[in-house]
């Protein structure tokens, strides 16, 4: 299997490897309780974005595209914008039990929205091979979340008591304001709004 893939494979498997580091580095932090895990967890989605972009622009010049391409870029951005932020929120403190909810039902819209990219591309692209607009938001900008987060590590708010905008009961269960943010960019992503694809 190996033999078949192109170079862009690879790369995407970077991407892949960069959001499973993430995951890793949440686990150290949960742990050991250094903060720094968690930057470098943030910087890893960071990496994997690069990756995602490399990959697409590497197979275009070497005009190696394919369908087993297309189904790793999307098993790859899974893990490193679907699953890599979720558990990165809930590593710095969002573990209540809404939160985690909310968690879920972001990481399923990432999933949902990249087998609909899948499902449908070929008919977007009108028979051009080109995707001319996506159809929600791409997970990718998941990414700006990733960021927001880090940024606010710098402040201090890592844990469950401290994480930006408190901990609060709602029905007898905890619950952070900041993972609204995660069901606006859930539903975001599953919605019918049409994004340029550059």
């Amino acid at each position: 299997m190996i033999r078949e893939f192109h170079l862009a494979d690879w790369v995407t498997l970077a991407n892949a490897a960069c959001g499973a580091g993430a995951l890793f580095s949440v686990m150290t932090y949960l742990e050991v309780d250094d903060v720094r895990h968690l930057y470098f967890a943030c910087a890893l989605v960071l990496a994997a974005l690069v990756f995602d972009i490399l990959d697409g622009r590497i197979a275009r010049w070497r005009q190696k595209a394919s369908t087993l391409g297309q189904e790793l870029d999307s098993l790859s951005d899974v893990i490193s914008f679907g699953v890599a932020p979720a558990i990165i929120a809930y590593g710095c403190g969002m573990q209540g039990l809404y939160d985690r909810i909310i968690l879920v039902y972001f990481i399923a819209c990432g999933v949902s929205r990249l087998a609909r990219y899948n499902v449908t591309a070929e008919e977007l692209s009108e028979g051009t091979g080109k995707v001319k607009y996506f159809e929600g938001t791409p997970v990718p900008t998941s990414l700006l979340l990733v960021m927001i987060m880090a940024a606010l590590f710098s402040f201090g708010h890592v844990g469950r008591t401290n994480f930006f905008g408190g901990h609060v009961e709602l029905l007898w269960r905890g619950f952070h304001p900041f993972s609204l943010l995660f069901l606006v960019s859930g539903s975001l992503m599953i919605s019918t709004i049409k994004v340029p694809k550059p």
